[in-house]
């Protein structure tokens, strides 16, 4: 698996690389210099070849606008070597949705011996900055994006994107594996604490975890977007949740021990269901004024009593071919729709002590989501009531967002798992994956 990203800051120029370009030391030496852009203008940043020979490239500042996007047939796709006057072939775009947009291959009989790059260029511009490369099919066993490639296709994946959130790892990978998430895709946003170590010592134990390093900032949908259409050979089902949500069902309240049936019950569904949504129950403080050190499911214990907004488990094969989310959920494919589930939520540890919640001002990983010191959208969903424009910690705060005492899931990992995780079921995967 690919080490972490460590040190990135977005508000300069920097020195940016594809993830799946391999930088090799003699490059330097060779003459090639890197490519130094500014972040804040437009860049193609990444590429990826789906299936059927498909390309998805990945940019920055085409759609700049929430649920505005260009015309498909306003961009082309510029395959090219050296300099982006240099063509190879240039062809029309398909689907053009966010920051993802599908392109044809270039022709088989396009030489590859050669780095080939590929970028995006609007109708009457030049083309823009690119830092992809077009890598045709291969049949290798690993990528340098990707690491080792899994064996076998799971019913039920996890996928989350992440940055210094390495402490949450353990008890979210134990837990969902527990109840039905058979693998994890772990897309790593920047990471500088031990995220390597954690998921090194859950691999030991068992748990199929794979990392990506995607370091590009406000870029989660599309992250997600790269998740769905990468391994949809390798899942039937992605459930799309951050590490601090947690899936539960109150009717597992009195079970004496977690089996993988209890998810996979939930995609038991008709065959035109393409998506399975769950309302989220947001979780206060709870008197916490530093991380719990029994974990979050057992160290926050009272909620808000209304359940807002959700997420989704996608069928993967149903999902739009634009790859287009809400982070919540994906446009799925006419004769596809998606369901209400009324057996399962999410139990989202939103609101936790200050030192860990004072983080969300730094950046929030949403495209389309205002960060929260900037001034504008004050109305927007993703703020949190009765915060201000910077990270100041109200006198109340360890008591608020506490309208409803919920310890179900508290007591159901006490009694499955041990006090914070700390038994035997706690450290090693529960054998029973299921293939497809």
């Amino acid at each position: 698996m690919p080490e972490p990203a460590r040190t990135h800051r977005h508000d300069a120029p920097l020195v940016l690389f594809s993830a799946s370009t391999v930088i090799n030391a003699g490059d330097g030496a060779s003459g090639r210099s890197p490519e130094m852009l500014k972040w804040s203008n437009r860049v193609v940043y990444e590429s990826v070849v789906i299936d059927g020979g498909d390309v998805l490239v990945f940019a920055k500042g085409v759609n700049r606008r929430k649920k505005v996007n260009r015309p498909a047939a306003d961009i082309r796709c510029v395959y090219y070597r050296g300099d982006a006057g240099n063509v190879v072939a240039s062809l029309p775009a398909t689907t053009s949705a966010q920051q993802v947009f599908r392109c044809p291959p270039p022709l088989a009989t396009t030489p590859v011996d050669r780095e080939l790059r590929v970028t995006l260029a609007v109708v009457g511009e030049e083309p823009i900055p690119s830092l992809a490369t077009y890598d045709p099919p291969r049949r290798p066993q690993s990528s340098p994006a990707t690491g080792p490639t899994p064996s076998g296709k799971r019913l039920i994946c996890a996928c989350t994107m992440v940055r210094d959130v390495a402490k949450f790892m353990r008890e979210w990978v134990v837990y969902h594996a527990a109840v039905g998430v058979d693998r994890f895709y772990v897309y790593d946003n920047g990471s500088e604490d031990d995220l390597a170590d954690q998921v090194l010592h859950l691999t030991s134990d068992g748990f199929e975890v794979f990392t990506m390093t995607w370091p590009w900032p406000k870029t989660l949908e599309a992250a997600l977007s790269h998740a769905a259409a990468v391994h949809r050979d390798s899942c039937e089902w992605m459930v799309f949740i951050d590490v601090d949500e947690f899936i539960f069902s109150p009717h597992w309240a009195h079970s004496e021990n977690p089996t993988k049936s209890m998810l996979h019950l939930v995609t038991t569904v008709a065959k035109d269901v393409g998506q399975v949504s769950m309302w989220c129950a947001d979780f206060g403080p709870s008197d916490q004024t530093t991380h719990p050190k029994e974990g979050v499911v057992q160290g926050y214990t009272c909620r808000r009593q209304t359940m807002e907004r959700h997420k989704s488990l996608v069928l993967l094969d149903a999902v739009d071919q634009s790859m287009t989310n809400s982070v919540h959920y994906f446009k799925l494919q006419p004769g596809f729709r998606g369901e209400w589930s009324t057996r399962v939520r999410v139990n989202h540890y939103k609101y936790q002590a200050w030192d860990e919640f004072k983080v969300k001002f730094r950046r929030r990983a949403s495209t389309y989501t205002v960060d929260w010191t900037e001034k504008v959208k004050l109305r927007s969903n993703d703020r949190t009531p009765g915060l201000g424009f910077e990270a100041v910690e109200p006198a109340d705060w360890p008591h608020r967002f506490c309208e409803v005492n919920d310890t179900l899931l508290h007591d159901v990992t006490r009694r499955w798992f041990g006090l914070g995780f700390g038994n035997k079921l706690g450290r090693r995967r529960i054998i029973g994956t299921y293939n497809v």
